[in-house]
């Protein structure tokens, strides 16, 4: 089973960092930045506005805790967004990669 996460960052050097990590530590295969994002949210009773980018990690399911972890301890919120969302379908030899990438050299 593979899945995608998704994780917002205050600026591009965190989610360089988040990514760069993620991917040495051979958690997840590949690791998209979308610069750019308004959220629009709730926090301690107001209403906020924040500039973010959104990480899409591309990982087997299995490796969900690992990388809950490695982001915990790198990104700067209080309460980050991590939310994972199972992968259905997906073109095999793309999801084989993932595997490649994944798998102990």
């Amino acid at each position: 089973m593979y899945q995608i996460i998704l994780c917002t960052c205050p600026d591009q050097k965190t989610a360089e960092q988040i990514a760069s990590e993620l991917i040495n530590h051979q958690l997840a295969a590949c690791v998209n930045i979308v610069p750019g994002i308004t959220s629009v949210y709730r926090w301690q009773a107001n209403i906020e506005t924040a500039q973010e980018h959104l990480l899409l990690i591309k990982s087997q399911a299995e490796q969900y805790q690992a990388i809950e972890t490695q982001i915990k301890q790198i990104h700067p919120y209080e309460l980050p967004e991590i939310i994972a969302v199972p992968i259905d379908r997906g073109l095999p030899e793309y999801l084989q990669w993932i595997d490649t990438c994944l798998s102990p050299k």
